[in-house]
């Protein structure tokens, strides 16, 4: 078999082989053969991997949305008859945006960990577990009496939650190439769009359930909506695969075709778990930080959108169980730009340009609604709806960027978990808090203006990173023999 040429060490940037070192493996004409999926039986392989991998780590991560983001829901739902969530629980604006970050809190501290528990585990088992107990924690949440349960068990939501998107990102670096990641990251990541769209249609409908068996519509929400998750967690442990060198369902010749394609830009399953040299070189490569600070910067319009949309809109003149149906919009169109913009930035190798790009878009619509008068309705939302698409449609590039210029199994999980920990847990944070409730007759001034320099920010440290990873190409070139081609950061 082919496999049985592969050397056991890691091509890395500055310490492992060059290419012309890698001829005595009898591997350099197969992979520059296969690296551009320029043959039919590769085509034939992605698309066999595709139809079993992303449906459903799509919908995984369309369930796990769905019950973290529905609390934005509950707050608004029947307010008019003083059955919402905030009411029944007692608690102020500041106490219910304290439940909403308390959640961030669990989700910063237990992300690195998860990634690593992923590798030593299997995916499927570590996923499904934490399927499972997120889904029940989110039924709890139906249950809390005060302000204080309802921030205990939000806690705990973020601790399960914590693990899925690190993981889910890391988890396609076994299966696929650098430059079909992004799109495959987006068509996760877009599922969250879809769940912020049919959480309102969701709301909306189970809105009108209010009382039923005496408990209110908010109630119903986290119940109907976490049990899903639960039942679901029993697919993923019997259908999700591990890794390509495991699945029953592919033949011998198609095992070591994806361990071919995946020799020198992919994740290996068969790695040995994770050494301190490792985590050590992972956490002083200081051109990391760069990205978890332009992730930190989309993560605030992220979440803030994720759990104020409603209230945004309701903001804009909707109310009640019309603002759940008007926050479909917004998220339905994110879903479709998300998707088209990292399909270019992979096909084009241009993640920075598209990640700049979407981040001026979405910089500018939420300008817009920061200054457009109060009353202007339509206009400011258009805004959001531009707003959501821009900030949304710049995440999977980013994410597709970092994995891409990661160089072994170890670093590449423990630097998307980092990535996601400090830009994601941290970055999410002060989202919890710049949409102000005072500030509802004026537009959310505060919230939209925030947003739009945090994306402004990403547009500018999008292009500035491309600008240092052009100079260490061009070092990389200079430095290399003649004849030999080293491995390139992409761009």
């Amino acid at each position: 078999m082919a496999t049985d040429y592969l050397p056991t060490r890691d091509v890395e940037k500055n310490s492992g082989p060059m290419a012309e070192e890698l001829e005595g493996t009898h591997l350099k004409d197969t992979v520059t053969t296969t690296v551009l999926a320029s043959s039919a039986p590769e085509r034939k392989l992605v698309w066999r991997q595709d139809k079993r991998i992303v449906p459903l780590a799509a919908a995984i991560y369309f369930l796990c949305y769905l019950d973290r983001s529905n609390i934005g829901n509950a707050r608004v739902l029947n307010s008019s008859t003083k059955n919402d969530m905030q009411t029944e629980t007692g608690a102020s604006n500041d106490i219910f945006n304290t439940a909403l970050m308390i959640f961030l809190v669990g989700y910063f501290l237990f992300e690195v960990p998860s990634n690593i528990l992923l590798k030593k585990l299997r995916p499927s088992r570590w996923l499904a577990f934490l399927m499972f107990s997120w889904g029940a924690t989110t039924v709890g949440i139906g249950f809390v009496h005060n302000s204080a349960q309802m921030m205990g068990v939000r806690f705990l939501l973020g601790a399960v939650e914590a693990g899925l998107f690190p993981g889910l990102v890391y988890y396609l670096t076994f299966w696929y190439k650098t430059d079909e990641r992004s799109v495959r990251v987006a068509f996760i990541l877009a599922s969250a769009t879809l769940a912020g769209a049919f959480g309102g249609a969701i709301a909306y409908g189970i809105g009108h359930m209010n009382q039923i068996s005496g408990l209110s519509a908010w109630r119903w929400l986290f119940v109907l909506e976490g049990i899903p998750s639960c039942l679901s967690a029993i697919l993923v442990w019997f259908f999700l695969p591990d890794y390509p060198e495991r699945a029953s369902w592919l033949s011998e010749s198609e095992k070591d075709l994806a361990a071919q394609r995946l020799y020198l830009e992919g994740a290996k399953g068969s790695e040995a778990s994770m050494t301190w040299e490792e985590a050590k070189a992972t956490l002083t490569d200081w051109r990391l930080y760069p990205h978890f600070a332009i992730y930190f910067a989309v993560s605030l319009p992220f979440s803030s959108l994720s759990l104020f949309t409603p209230s945004i809109v309701a903001g804009l003149g909707y109310h009640d169980l019309e603002a759940q149906l008007f926050t479909v919009p917004p998220w339905a169109v994110a879903y479709v730009i998300q998707i088209l913009v990292a399909w270019s930035a992979d096909h084009f190798n241009a993640r920075a340009y598209h990640c700049a790009g979407a981040g001026v878009v979405g910089a500018a619509g939420f300008l817009a609604s920061a200054v457009l008068p109060a009353d202007s309705y339509s206009s400011r939302y258009g805004c959001l709806i531009v707003g959501t698409a821009g900030a949304f449609a710049s995440i999977p590039p980013m994410l597709g960027w970092l994995t891409s210029n990661m160089f072994s199994t170890a670093s590449i999980g423990l630097a998307v978990a980092l990535n996601v920990s400090i830009g994601a847990g941290l970055g999410q944070m002060p989202g919890v808090w710049i949409y102000k409730a005072e500030e509802a007759s004026r537009g959310y001034p505060t919230g939209h203006g925030v947003n739009c320099a945090m994306l402004f920010f990403v547009a500018f440290g999008a292009l500035g990173l491309r600008y240092f990873y052009v100079r260490k190409n061009k070092a990389l070139l200079s430095a290399a023999a003649e004849g030999v081609t080293p491995r390139l950061y992409k761009l």
